[in-house]
């Protein structure tokens, strides 16, 4: 067993020499992205983020909206209370409820499940061998995998948008403090909360994608990076440990709120960036480390 990675190596290292190889052509992005697309688990993580509007707009019909219910009167309200005001404020309610955990999920899943799965398919040393370089391979999986979790950033308020002007027609965004963006305002803030909320989930993407390294088993390497995710909020929950929170990436998560007044304000989301970028690096470098060393027996 323990020639057998040796054997790989050297074959890899053989047919690096033959006339032509490039290795930045090995395992092109294009074939890996289909080969993700076209499995199940993506399919069904973009049908549960594409059915989550609908199913709002299912409870709001049962439950009335805010107004009817006399919720929105008063001078404390939520992103929740301007729902069915427009189309982009229900947009935005869909992201609102689903930052937290919802949105986690399709980002751990589709890092976590990059190089774990191969190794749990037994195919990860014949990608080795074909020779796909270890550098290259984990970064064509990675690019891959941070595509689809953009995409499924995107298509969650995308849809929400849709949806929400079919039903409560466009206007400009309402805004939680009181007023509203002008119509022009609405989408290029929409598109900044969208961004925001996908660099926050990069210490999850790059959490996923080390534990991916790390094991053979794909749900644990997705279960990991959610449930330490899912322990970050808990200790940014513990108001004793006052300013350490601020180095929590959990804290800055709903940071994004800040794009949402009258007047843009950067200070929050700008120290959220830094966080999460700082961790996501970090993490990111421990798997590339990790697996240049790795005894790839799988």
């Amino acid at each position: 067993m323990s020639s057998s990675p040796m054997r790989t190596e050297a074959r890899a290292a053989s047919v690096a020499t033959a006339p032509g190889y490039r290795a930045r052509r090995t395992l092109p992005l294009r074939v890996e992205a289909v080969r993700q697309l076209k499995r199940r688990r993506t399919l069904v993580m973009g049908a549960i983020l594409a059915a989550l509007p609908f199913v709002l707009i299912v409870a709001f019909a049962i439950g009335g909206s805010p107004d009817e219910r006399g919720d929105g009167g008063g001078s404390r309200i939520n992103l929740m209370d301007t729902a069915t005001a427009s189309g982009a404020n229900f947009a935005a309610t869909c992201l609102f409820v689903s930052a937290g955990f919802l949105l986690v999920v399709p980002v751990a899943l589709f890092c976590g499940d990059t190089v774990a799965s191969e190794a749990s398919w037994s195919s990860l040393r014949y990608l080795l061998a074909a020779p796909v370089p270890r550098s290259r391979l984990l970064w064509s999986k990675l690019a891959v995998a941070l595509g689809f979790s953009a995409a499924a950033m995107l298509l969650l308020p995308l849809v929400g948008l849709a949806v929400g002007t079919v039903a409560y027609g466009w206007g400009p965004l309402r805004l939680p403090t009181g007023g509203s963006l002008a119509t022009a305002d609405t989408l290029p803030r929409l598109a900044l909360v969208v961004a925001y909320i996908f660099v926050s989930q990069l210490v999850t993407a790059g959490l996923a994608f080390w534990l991916s390294t790390k094991t053979d088993a794909p749900l644990g390497a997705v279960g990991g990076a959610v449930g330490l995710t899912i322990i970050g909020n808990v200790l940014d929950a513990v108001t004793a440990l006052g300013s350490w929170r601020d180095f929590l990436p959990a804290h800055w998560q709903f940071a994004w709120a800040d794009a949402l007044q009258p007047q843009l304000e950067w200070g929050g989301m700008l120290k959220g960036t830094a966080v999460s970028v700082t961790f996501a690096v970090v993490l990111i470098a421990l798997a590339f480390r990790g697996f240049a060393r790795k005894d790839i027996v799988s």
